[in-house]
């Protein structure tokens, strides 16, 4: 197969042999994303990606990784305009408040169901913002043009890519559960039932196999076992963990290059 330059990404992440190519695809993007916002570019000074971050700000967790990126100065600017856009609208909001809803006791000591006492229009504010990330867009709109370029290329049946499908390691659960979601708006009954067919067996066999991964490195922690060879188990916990929930549990935090 001619690769195409929006498909060579996706054909790297079956390519190197992960865990997962969804989890490297992720992580990839969110890198870029990163570098994207914060990095020797300057993205952040031009007037489009500034309205727009100005405007979705980032979550908890993109705010401890920019941190982490190390640009202060650019963090700084980026916080500045945010801030400002903030306040105006804080002020705003706390100048109108008003409870919209009256909760029950019963309700009000409910913990369960989120923002269950979110009845004022500060609260929903706040919480409004709290649920919008520019990065967490960026990545969500690039992952989904990924899965898409997944299911041409399945699609396609070329002989490149499905190797690398059928010869891979499988995929973690998380992102397991999004193909075969998503599997129903690119493929017939028939084409969806061959693929549960790769990916069934194949998510069987490579669960077994890092289960004896883990099994391994627990008896290398026994006497009996100490010079015996540590075979593929020095790295099994993290893989463990990436292969049930997704992500890199021992990646050390991304900064600036």
């Amino acid at each position: 197969m001619k690769e195409q330059l929006y498909t060579i990404p996706l054909m790297d992440a079956f390519r190197a042999n992960d865990e997962c190519p969804f989890c490297y695809i992720e992580r990839n993007v969110e890198q870029n994303a990163l570098d994207f916002v914060l990095g020797p570019q300057a993205s952040y000074m031009q007037d489009h990606v500034r309205a727009e971050t100005d405007q979705m700000g980032f979550c908890r967790e993109h705010y401890q990784k920019m941190f982490t990126y190390g640009e202060t100065l650019a963090n700084a600017l980026i916080l500045d305009t945010r801030l400002q856009v903030l306040l105006k609208e804080m002020k705003k909001e706390m100048k109108n408040y008003s409870n919209s809803l009256k909760l029950g006791m019963i309700d009000k000591l409910r913990k369960d169901t989120g923002h269950a006492g979110d009845v004022n229009n500060v609260s929903r504010w706040i919480h409004a913002k709290e649920d919008s990330c520019y990065i967490c867009n960026h990545i969500k709109r690039n992952y989904e043009r990924y899965i898409a370029t997944f299911f041409y290329l399945y699609k396609k049946n070329d002989k490149d890519f499905m190797n690398l499908v059928k010869e891979g390691k499988g995929l973690c659960l998380h992102h397991l559960a999004d193909i075969l979601d998503a599997a129903p708006l690119y493929l017939n009954e028939k084409e969806q039932k061959e693929l549960r067919g790769v990916l069934f067996s194949q998510m069987e066999a490579n669960m077994e196999r890092v289960l004896e991964e883990i099994d391994w490195l627990e008896k290398k922690f026994d006497y009996r076992y100490k010079d015996e060879d540590w075979k593929n188990s020095r790295d099994a916990v993290q893989r463990a963990m990436q292969k049930i929930a997704g992500g890199y549990p021992a990646d050390q935090p991304y900064r600036g290059k």
